[in-house]
Order: C-alpha cells, then sequence, then structure tokens
C-alpha cells in the first residue's frame, strides 16, 4: 500500500512520521477545528485529479464559518492538493482520499494548524463499494430541524468532533453490521455517520431532508446528473418502514461513494433495478474493484 502522504500550504510536502502539531493544539485537545475529504482518482488521460475540487473548498470554508474559525487559505489548500495529486503514484493506488484539516490553532494563541493529507483507498472501502453494506439503524438525540435551529450543535459542519460518529460505527461493527442510519427520536430517518442515505422507492430516488445534517457533495452530483437518465431524485422524510419496504438503497460519501444496502437489522434489503445506472452517474467503477 502506498504511505500516506503530507503537504503544507505553501505546497512543500513534510514527512508524515515527524511531529507537525503542537501538543497544546485545540485540534488535538478538544476537536476544536474542521477538516473536509475529496477523493483523488486517475483520470481517462493518466493524470491525477481531485474529484469536486472546488465544491470540496467551499464546504471547508462553510464548515469554518460555522466554527467561527478564520477562512481556510484556499489558495494555500489548493497548493497543498496540487503537490499531493503530482507526488501520487497513481499506477500503485489508482485512487486516495485527500482530508483537508484546520484547527484553530494552540491553545495559548497563535495561528490556526492547516495541511492535507492523501492516503490510499482501503480495501474495505473498495468492498463495500463494488458488494453492499450491511446497516443497523441507531437513535440520534435530537431531530434534524431542532438541531438545525441550535448552532452550538454545529449544524452542517464537517469538524473534527468526530468521536460519536466513529463510536457509532465501532457499536454496529461488534453488532457484527457494517455501517449505521441514524433515527431521530421523532422516528424520522436521518444520515450515516460518514454517509449520505438514498432509497429507491417504485422508481423514485429519495433522501432525509439535509436539516441539521452535512450537505452531501455526492448527492448533489446525483441529483444533477439524474434528470437526464429520466430519474428523479427528491427530499422526502423518511421512515425505517420506507427503508425497509423499498426496492432498494444506498449509502453515499465522497470516498466510497456509493455502497447498496445489503440489509437493515438483519432484514434482507432488495439490490435496486436502477443500481448500475446509480452508479454510472456517481462514476463509482474503479480500477481498484
Amino acid at each position: 500500500m502506498t504511505a500516506p502522504l503530507l503537504a503544507l500550504l505553501d505546497g512543500s510536502l513534510a514527512d508524515v512520521t515527524h511531529p507537525l502539531i503542537r501538543a497544546d493544539d485545540l485540534g488535538v485537545v478538544r476537536g476544536d477545528g474542521v477538516f473536509d475529504a475529496a477523493l483523488a482518482r486517475r483520470g481517462p488521460d493518466g493524470e491525477g485529479f481531485v474529484r469536486d475540487r472546488d465544491a470540496h473548498l467551499d464546504r471547508l470554508a462553510r464548515s469554518a464559518a460555522i466554527l467561527q474559525l478564520p477562512e481556510p487559505d484556499r489558495a494555500g489548500f489548493g497548493r497543498a492538493m496540487d503537490a499531493l495529486v503530482a507526488a501520487w503514484d497513481f499506477d500503485a493506488q489508482p485512487e486516495a482520499v485527500i482530508r483537508l484539516v484546520l484547527t484553530r490553532g494552540p491553545e495559548s494563541g497563535g495561528e490556526p494548524t492547516a495541511f492535507a493529507l492523501m492516503a490510499p483507498i482501503s480495501a474495505g472501502v473498495l468492498r463495500e463499494r463494488a458488494e453492499g453494506v450491511s446497516i443497523t439503524l441507531l437513535g440520534r438525540g435530537h431531530d434534524g430541524d431542532e438541531v438545525a435551529s441550535m448552532p452550538w450543535l454545529l449544524p452542517g459542519a464537517k469538524s473534527l468532533s468526530y468521536s460519536i460518529n466513529m463510536a457509532a460505527k465501532r457499536h454496529a461493527a461488534q453488532r457484527g453490521f457494517d455501517d449505521v442510519v441514524f433515527v431521530s427520536p421523532a422516528g424520522q430517518l436521518l444520515e450515516g455517520p460518514t454517509s449520505t442515505l438514498v432509497v429507491d422507492r417504485g422508481g423514485r430516488l429519495l433522501t432525509p431532508p439535509q436539516d441539521g445534517i452535512l450537505a452531501s457533495l455526492t448527492l448533489e452530483h446525483l441529483m444533477a446528473a439524474a434528470p437526464g437518465a429520466g430519474i428523479e431524485v427528491a427530499f422526502e422524510r423518511l421512515e425505517p418502514a420506507d427503508l425497509l419496504a423499498s426496492d432498494g438503497a444506498w449509502l453515499l460519501s465522497s470516498g466510497r461513494l456509493v455502497a447498496a444496502v445489503t440489509s437493515v437489522d438483519g432484514t434482507e434489503l432488495p439490490r435496486s433495478p436502477l443500481d448500475e445506472t446509480v452508479r454510472r452517474l456517481l462514476d463509482a467503477e474503479s480500477e481498484n474493484v
């Protein structure tokens, strides 16, 4: 596996094994910062590129604004991504994830910490993209529209405080599931810890409203491309019964792109008749699969 690459905002590469962040950095001691993750892959011309590059920079800036962080250095993050893509061995690893990271910086004061890290797409992610995922439904403490009215809960921000999301995925794995979809106290389906849910109901693709939910760039891709294939994608409130009675479902994310949901809490789910079309619209075929 290709080793991770680290780039600074001046466009220089740094040794990923050498210290970069101070011990009192608020991103480390409090999770006080934001990040975004973009897929980098080799294009038809053989050159590497970052998928949805500008959209990821836009979302990083929105997340930073929600946390009242300084505006990210867009040009600097662009230089970092360019350096990573130029140095990456796409022959060895045709796909990778670039994480853009911005923290509040040292607790004692000073400049924010910013860098970009590039690592290969894991074999597990590629397997889930190809074979699908079993999911479990887990409760989340607030309804989406309730969270949207509470800015201190950071609705719509991709913050470094990811412990709850990762704990949910570990809990699922301990119970034999691949992933999670959260359910609100009112019984509405929400999102996954790192993904967006899309359900096929009679050929209409439905996804939960994004009140208090991180905007999905992969979903935006699908919504833009679907009309050309004669498919409607719409926001609609969904309950677990809607998922179980569906013609199929997927989890969407920037790295995994799309993974069909194979079962929900042990109940098998059919593979949607639109599965191949959705994969084509999202360009989810990979040289690694």
